[in-house]
């Protein structure tokens, strides 16, 4: 469809968008095809050749094995692809991470994550209280302040929404009120009734004088929004920004996707968790069952780590600061019970925030930790974690889908469950469906509600969020739902890893070895 001519028109849902994304999966397909055809054909020349290749790559294995911040898996799998196929393994580690653009995609972004710092300044008064009330949560708050780079609050209140169709009803409800603006970011929007109803509003809110700035996923909306979406919504008056486009080169940089789900509304409401804006998280479509997800809505001073987050994101490609201040409201406060923490993870300044707030919950728990995820592909400092606390007596419950969105993940789930079931760790499906939330509650007083899942992507390769709840009203209604959902799941055994077929095991063990580069 022509945007530019036909600016007022609604796009048609027939229209797919296999075209152009189709043309480019078919480009990066013929460039590593090129590429390994290239190295395999030198390789497999003579055993000469073969021996001086592993010469030539070893200095590529001592630089991966002394990376510092590279995961243990992910090393690994580099390290046994570059000694079985030396100079296809070690060309293309060159490839995907020594490029130019992939270098400076990351140093822009810390650079402008390290300007915005002193936009959200840590309140003492906050961080005393907290170290009197509990040393060990403001250990932790103190980590994700001056690496993370966002603060810990109070005066705010959380209300936690247990399905999308309650989030749904409530973003609704708290747009129609926008008088200022509206600032939304989100890894996948869908064309359909949840989609379309959003939109009715910004456009109304356009005309109302309301600033409505949207940011999606370039990967994330590939196949779920026409191509060039985001002139279409700008010709509605929306200021729109497509992150990090899907480009027909071979880069780490693709794999860097803002898998982050934010609504600011006036600097006083906030949205986060795991739902996106597509018919499936209401169940107003069915694709794997029941679309079980959840959601918190933030109101106080903590949204202003939202309002932050949003603009650093905005100005990726920019290289001076936003007005920040032209955002901030006066008397933000809402008189409300505990400590409330949102946080961003950037997979480009080498501090997994999302992995390490999740194992300080799971080392710290003294009684029980309760997951919910939709993927449980984990390193082994996860798996150690969850090992230790349940053989310590801590009662460790995850829940996760029975029928799955991706099919290898279950496969590799599946090797887990194992293991988990022989650690004392109890691994539930959720036979209605699909369980698309990313819950952490324990002890009664903390939660975790937001968009990280428990894989490899989403712990260090995603641009991800969350919000940390200590002592809100909200950790009760986490572990709540968690209680309820778990009534609709049955308890995975070591019986039913037995029973599994054989051909599953073996591939489930294969795509295991090579999770961290999916």
């Amino acid at each position: 469809m022509n945007w530019e001519k036909k600016k007022k028109k609604k796009p048609k849902r027939v229209k797919k968008i296999f075209n152009i994304n189709a043309l480019i999966i078919l480009i990066l397909a013929v460039q590593m095809t090129f590429i390994v055809f290239l190295l395999l054909n030198v390789w497999q020349k003579s055993t000469l050749i073969y021996g001086v290749q592993i010469l030539l790559t070893l200095p590529f294995v001592c630089y991966v094995v002394n990376k510092q911040y590279m995961n243990t898996s992910y090393k690994l799998v580099w390290i046994i692809l570059i000694l079985l196929i030396p100079m296809v393994g070690a060309t293309l580690y060159v490839i995907l991470h020594a490029q130019l653009g992939t270098i400076t995609f990351k140093n822009h972004k810390n650079k402008m994550l390290k300007l915005s710092k002193p936009m959200i300044p840590q309140n003492e008064d906050v961080v005393n209280e907290l170290k009197d009330e509990n040393i060990y949560i403001s250990h932790l708050a103190d980590y994700v302040n001056n690496y993370g780079y966002y603060p810990i609050y109070k005066n705010t209140s959380v209300e936690y929404f247990s399905s999308g169709e309650e989030k749904f009803e409530a973003l609704i409800r708290e747009l129609e009120k926008a008088e200022n603006f509206i600032f939304m970011e989100y890894f996948i929007i869908g064309l359909g009734r949840m989609w379309d109803t959003v939109l009715e509003i910004l456009e109304r809110k356009v005309s109302q004088g309301v600033e409505v700035r949207l940011i999606y996923d370039g990967m994330g909306c590939q196949f779920t929004l026409p191509n060039h979406y985001c002139r279409y919504l700008e010709s509605l008056g929306i200021k729109c920004r497509e992150f990090n486009e899907f480009r027909p080169f071979l880069s780490t940089a693709q794999n860097n996707r803002d898998h982050r789900k934010i609504v600011v509304i006036d600097g006083h409401t906030a949205f986060n968790g795991g739902i996106n804006i597509a018919d499936e998280y209401i169940n107003e479509k069915e694709r794997f069952g029941h679309w079980k997800d959840t959601a918190v809505m933030l109101k106080g001073e903590a949204v202003w780590s939202f309002t932050v987050m949003f603009i650093q994101m905005w100005e990726w490609k920019t290289k001076n600061l936003s007005n920040y201040e032209k955002y901030r409201i006066e008397n933000a406060s809402v008189e409300a019970d505990g400590y409330v923490m949102p946080y961003g993870d950037s997979p480009t300044n080498n501090q997994y925030v999302g992995k390490y707030v999740y194992m300080d919950i799971i080392n710290k728990a003294k009684d029980y930790v309760y997951i919910t995820t939709p993927y449980l592909i984990v390193d082994s400092e996860i798996v150690s974690s969850l090992e230790f606390a349940a053989k310590s007596g801590v009662d460790v419950k995850i829940i996760v889908p029975h029928i799955q969105d991706k099919w290898y993940a279950g496969y590799v789930g599946w090797v887990y469950y194992k293991e988990f079931t022989r650690m004392g760790i109890k691994v539930y499906e959720y036979m209605p469906g699909f369980i698309h939330a990313k819950n952490f509650v324990s002890d009664d007083t903390t939660a975790v509600v937001g968009t990280i899942n428990l894989d490899f992507r989403s712990l260090y390769l995603h641009f991800e969020c969350a919000t940390f709840m200590y002592k809100t009203q909200a950790v009760g209604n986490v572990k709540s739902d968690f209680l309820d959902t778990l009534a609709k799941c049955r308890e995975i055994t070591l019986e039913d890893w037995k029973k599994r077929r054989i051909w599953k095991k073996i591939l489930g063990y294969i795509l295991r070895m090579i999770a961290p580069l999916f």
